[in-house]
């Protein structure tokens, strides 16, 4: 386990956390994870992040790999904007919209504090879980290769499926299994 410098990774103070199980070869699954307190710790259905997270877990557990859990809540808002933003959709407004609506940014993450990790460890070559392209091109233009995407489509419930279809439609995840 490494914790991250919070100066470096512009987490407000919140380190944060790698979770590295080696694996032989040149590749390294890599899940880049942002904390979402309501779905990894209260298990909500509006996302699918704590099945994600669980999924990379048990893969990695078995199989080796790195999970960079990046402590930037609800896409670089916070909980408490978060919270805002769940009460906006409640109104009508769609994931996108209602952070639009308070203030930020369709997606605030960064992902330098994996990046600056990934090359820490000597990890040049990836195999990514994950839905979102941002996340594969932030490595990419860090000069490390994604050799692999590896979906994690997981958690969809019908309380989700509207959110999801939003990441698909308006923020360009690569959802497949969406209808």
């Amino acid at each position: 386990m490494a914790f991250g410098s919070a100066e470096e990774a512009g987490s407000q103070g919140h380190p944060h956390v790698a979770l590295h199980s080696p694996q032989p070869g040149d590749i390294t699954d890599v899940r880049i994870h942002s904390e979402c307190m309501t779905g990894d710790v209260f298990s909500s259905v509006k996302c699918d992040c704590g099945p994600q997270l669980n999924a990379a877990l048990d893969r990695f557990g078995e199989h080796g790999g790195l999970l960079v859990y990046l402590r930037q809540e609800g896409r670089g808002i916070g909980l408490v904007e978060k919270v805002k933003a769940y009460e906006l959709q409640a109104t009508g407004l769609d994931t996108l919209d209602a952070n639009l609506e308070l203030g930020h940014g369709a997606d605030d993450r960064g992902y330098d504090a994996a990046i600056w990790l990934l090359k820490e460890l000597g990890i040049h070559r990836v195999r990514l879980h994950s839905n979102n392209p941002e996340k594969v091109q932030a490595l990419l233009d860090a000069d490390i290769e994604v050799v692999d995407r590896v979906p994690l489509e997981v958690g969809v419930v019908p309380e989700n499926a509207a959110y999801l279809k939003t990441k698909r439609d308006r923020m360009g995840h690569l959802l497949q299994s969406l209808r």
